[in-house]
């Protein structure tokens, strides 16, 4: 049986109202969250501990409010303060907007038609996004913004881009 694979999608920023809500940060894109059953919290150990959803409802395009089953109360919920929220990887793409950065996570980046590597990681700042991927047993981050990003192919999951002179050999070394 294949292993789930879960996707970090943002973190419980905050505890709304009487009954325990969550208020969840994401970087999914505009997304109305419909039939959300579940929402999982990695525990000290590492596993993935799954938390049933009652109702989401939702706030901004970066955040929306979460009723879990077994919290009632913003004392019972503040133990989640911070901690990062993942979804399955069914999930993600059913909820991930195709314009959010995140949902270019598994692309596969190419320089022109050297292929770099597939995006394991999007860090969204304020004016670029970086992706993070492994080139030749080392991490690597591409920026993605107007200059760099050349093409985008969702239907074969392909991102072409134009690095700027030198930025590979800072992360692999001359040669």
């Amino acid at each position: 049986m294949k292993q789930e694979e879960y996707i970090n999608i943002g973190k419980v920023a905050g505890v709304y109202g009487l009954k325990g809500e969550i208020v969840l940060q994401h970087a999914l894109g505009n997304t109305a969250f419909e039939d959300l059953r579940k929402i999982f919290i990695k525990d000290p150990g590492g596993s993935f501990m799954p938390w049933f959803v009652e109702s989401v409802r939702v706030k901004s395009e970066t955040e929306a409010y979460l009723k879990l089953e077994d919290i009632q109360t913003p004392e019972a919920a503040w133990p989640l303060l911070r901690k990062e929220i993942w979804f399955s990887s069914p999930d993600f793409k059913r909820y991930a907007s195709k314009a959010a950065p995140i949902s270019l996570l598994g692309y596969t980046v190419k320089d022109g038609k050297q292929v770099l590597g597939v995006i394991q990681e999007v860090i969204e700042q304020p004016h670029q996004v970086l992706c993070r991927l492994t080139v030749r047993g080392r991490e690597v981050l591409i920026p993605l913004h107007a200059e760099s990003l050349k093409k985008v192919d969702h239907q074969y999951k392909n991102i072409t881009v134009k690095l700027p002179e030198g930025l590979l050999e800072v992360y692999l070394g001359a040669g």
